[in-house]
């Protein structure tokens, strides 16, 4: 069993490429969603079909998933079977299963098995079923002449239709009806269905126009389901989750109906009713709007300018809440007009009975001393340099727009004003996100007077964020400075022609562009280095894989352009893009300029020291080599020389060049293996064999090699009884141990060393326990690295090799002291054969 998206991914996109004849995949009908919804399996899939590989599918075909089918059907022989339940893949020696699959999410846990015999049972499975299935094609044809759309003639069919209509739909009623059928859907046949559908707990959602004529209707109406007021509504339907019935004329109901059952219609209507509800009225307030006699909902075109005059002054006075926008040349209309009914606003503001006013202009020189009279009487204002092309002001009760473009203190001549609550609900949603995206009127100004006319724009629209883009490197005149947070911006932006249009900017005008772009991989150089190749105008140079989260660009230090990157893993620059910043700031241009200069320079830095470094590695390399060369040698000839010597002193002198030649040797051996790893060359050589001899073997070498220099301290090892078996590097694993066991003689003085094996479900546990002087707590956060050590004659690299050895087996190795502070435990574990 196989826990865990990430890793059932990878078992499952190694399973399709080990496949070399035939997938057989048999999924239920939400399989097709994962196959190929999902590119982390279909690419899989798809790739196996270039291989030459045959693809075979069962799944349910459905109306849900047919789109998923045919696309599957372009790779795979695709066949249906009612009903299908179990999920499961099968090649020629590779078996997966899974119980539950979620449209087009990715599978949580597996079942995983190689076993010959579950292969080959799973393999005559997928064959019987194989072969009681039907072509896919064919049923796609059953699914699809099902569906249906038709006119209905005569008022008994179009009748007969809504009952029928009425009694198909088990969880949604939602209708859009004018205001002339409530008495309709009151009526005893039709009625009847309500009383039905309640019972059966269908949701009833009725929008009309309620007026005083259906106003009993619709009372009744309430009693089934919820309703909601429409004004001026026009046009009939009906729409359940499986089916819809329209109608388009007041006049000709019940003469026909349009019925349909097609599943992009009826997804089609519920959409549209679902904008109608959501700007609809309650019934409640409407009905008490009605029984009151209040002021009526309508939206109105004024031409009068004195009535329109009137209107705004009335409105400003009752509200107590204002929001306005205006466009540019509009203000000093605004200021002549109605400022003192302004400052009479401002005056309630400040006794607490009214919550301000807020003002949204663009502010430029010829405006400047009339937005200081607004901001020093109180008004809120906020520069926005791109206004929407019309006026317009919002209360808490109403709207006035205006699109005329007039300038100075003319009065508009028309004005469109309305109650309604859907107008007045979007005007404010417009308005408060230009008042959002806004400037401080007092900064505006302050930088306006100082000479610094800087322009700060949030962009939240991908699309003018890529126009921006687009039209800041075409116009560029002296020089383009580029970052790029990851590799996958750089694809999605070359896609979009921008690495293009920088070429082209280069050879035509002689701008000069430099660009910034990770390279931390190999795909990475590949896609760097191809840029480079096909566009020599442009120098790039590579920086590391943790070069921000956003693309950074800069023009003629006049201009920058920040966009954030949301997720890198989309496909197309508007999905993977988040908020944009363009700004003109000197002082935000200089910083992003003292960036981009600080990185380029550091990129020679960089390559001047990967230069040292690789030829450090070589000179190390090299020498280490070299002197093992003369090693071997010495040793020989020492202990020839050894056995025809005599006297005791001479042994000994002997004995201690052996010794010095030996821990040379060592040392070497250690140099090249510290340069295999590092240059990714190191390999293992691995056979089965019984981890308890190979303990044994080691442990009584290590005793034999110290003989009597060590006489308080136990070596001890006790073997299992039952052997445990590794596929390993047999001589790595003897090197690991052999270091962990001198490392905890070297620093125990007396005591015991304790060598412990023990086995788990799928890895076994060596550890190796001394009573010396433990672990210095300065060296334990890097206590397997290169030269971490403690000791005056230890270099250090035993325990940065010996963990590169168990990592590249798939083990882990960790060290601890002991508790009580008596000495330390280091431990490795191996996966068991």
């Amino acid at each position: 069993m196989i826990h865990g998206i990430e890793n059932t991914t990878n078992i499952i996109q190694q399973f399709q490429s080990n496949a070399m004849t035939r997938i057989n995949l048999c999924l239920n009908a939400s399989g097709p969603s994962i196959t190929v919804g999902l590119n982390a399996y279909k690419m899989g899939l798809v790739e196996a079909r270039q291989r030459g590989v045959e693809l075979r599918l069962i799944t349910e075909v459905t109306r849900e998933n047919i789109q998923h089918c045919r696309e599957m059907m372009k790779i795979s022989d695709v066949r249906h079977l009612d009903g299908i339940r179990g999920n499961f893949i099968v090649t020629e020696g590779e078996y997966i299963a899974f119980t539950v699959i979620e449209e087009c999410t990715l599978l949580p846990q597996i079942i995983y098995s190689n076993v010959k015999e579950m292969v080959e049972q799973q393999k005559y499975v997928f064959e019987t079923l194989w072969n009681k299935a039907i072509s896919a094609s064919q049923r796609m044809k059953e699914i699809e002449e099902n569906e249906k759309t038709e006119v209905i003639y005569g008022k008994e069919n179009v009748v007969n239709a809504i009952v029928t209509w009425q009694y198909n739909g088990e969880k949604s009623w939602n209708l859009c009806l004018d205001s002339t059928i409530p008495a309709f859907s009151m009526s005893s046949r039709i009625k009847k269905g309500y009383h039905d559908a309640k019972v059966r707990g269908v949701k009833i959602r009725y929008a009309t126009e309620i007026t005083k004529y259906n106003l009993e209707y619709c009372k009744e109406i309430m009693n089934y389901g919820e309703v909601r007021h429409l004004e001026g509504l026009i046009g009939n339907f009906v729409v359940s989750e499986k089916e819809y019935l329209g109608e388009a004329s007041a006049k000709e109901f019940l003469s026909h109906l349009i019925y349909s059952n097609k599943k992009e219609i009826v997804e089609q209507q519920n959409y549209i009713f679902e904008n109608l509800w959501n700007n609809g009225v309650s019934a409640e307030s409407k009905l008490k709007t009605i029984k009151e006699g209040t002021i009526p909902v309508e939206t109105r075109l004024i031409e009068d300018p004195a009535e329109i005059a009137a209107i705004i002054r009335t409105e400003i006075l009752n509200s107590s809440k204002i929001i306005a926008c205006s466009q540019p040349g509009r203000l000093q209309l605004i200021y002549d007009n109605f400022f003192d009914l302004y400052k009479q606003v401002l005056d309630k503001q400040r006794n607490a009975q009214h919550k301000g006013i807020r003002l949204i202009v663009t502010i430029d020189k010829n405006d400047l001393a009339l937005v200081k009279n607004f901001v020093q009487a109180g008004v809120q204002v906020r520069h926005v340099k791109n206004t929407l092309p019309l006026s317009f002001v919002v209360t808490d009760k109403e709207v006035h727009a205006n699109l005329e473009d007039v300038k100075g203190r003319k009065m508009i001549q028309s004005l469109l004003t309305s109650n309604e609550p859907v107008y007045v609900k979007q005007f404010s949603s417009a308005i408060e996100q230009l008042w959002d995206d806004g400037i401080d009127a007092r900064l505006r100004m302050k930088d306006m007077e100082e000479g610094n006319d800087n322009e700060i724009e949030v962009i939240q629209n991908p699309a003018k964020a890529l126009e921006r883009y687009i039209n800041a490197v075409k116009t560029a005149e002296k020089e383009v400075m580029l970052i790029f947070p990851t590799t996958n911006a750089i694809a999605r932006q070359e896609k979009l022609g921008i690495i293009n249009d920088l070429r082209a900017v280069t050879e035509e005008s002689g701008v000069r562009a430099r660009i910034l772009m990770p390279a931390s991989s190999s795909s990475d150089l590949a896609l760097a280095d191809r840029i480079k190749r096909t566009n020599k105008s442009i120098d790039v140079r590579y920086i590391g894989p943790n070069s921000g989260s956003s693309t950074v660009l800069v023009v003629d230090k006049k201009i920058s352009l920040v966009m954030e990157l949301k997720d890198d893993s989309k496909d197309t620059f508007f999905e993977a893009i988040g908020l944009s910043t363009y700004s003109n700031s000197k002082s935000g241009i200089l910083s992003y300029v003292t960036l981009f200069e600080n990185l380029w320079a550091q990129t020679d830095l960089m390559t001047q020291l990967k230069v040292n470094d690789r030829m450090q590695k070589e000179f190390i390399n090299i020498a280490a080599h070299e002197l093992r060369t003369p090693i071997q040698p010495i040793l020989s000839l020492t202990e020839a020389l050894r056995s025809d010597v005599r006297t005791a002193e001479g042994r000994e002198i002997l004995d201690i060049v052996i010794r010095s030649a030996e821990r040379l040797q060592c040392l070497a051996e250690d140099i090249l293996d510290v340069t295999r790893i590092e240059s990714q060359s190191f390999h293992l050589s691995k056979e089965i064999f019984s981890l308890n001899e190979l303990l044994l073997d080691t442990v009584r070498g290590i005793k034999n090699g110290i003989g009597n220099q060590i006489h308080d301290i136990n070596l001890v090892y006790t073997p299992k009884i039952e052997s445990v078996f590794v596929e390993a590097d047999k001589s790595r694993i003897a090197q690991v141990i052999s270091n962990l066991l001198n490392n905890a003689l070297r620093f125990t003085r007396s005591g015991t060393v304790s060598v412990m094996m023990e086995t788990k479900e799928d890895h076994v546990n060596v550890s190796v326990k001394d009573t010396g002087s433990g672990i210095d707590p300065e060296i334990i956060p890097r206590l397997f690295t290169k030269f971490a050590t403690k000791s005056t004659t230890g270099t250090g690299l035993g325990l940065f090799i010996s963990k590169s050895i168990i990592e590249a087996h798939g083990g882990i190795i960790q060290a601890e002291n002991n508790p009580g502070g008596n000495g330390a435990t280091f431990r490795f574990t191996l996966p068991a054969a």
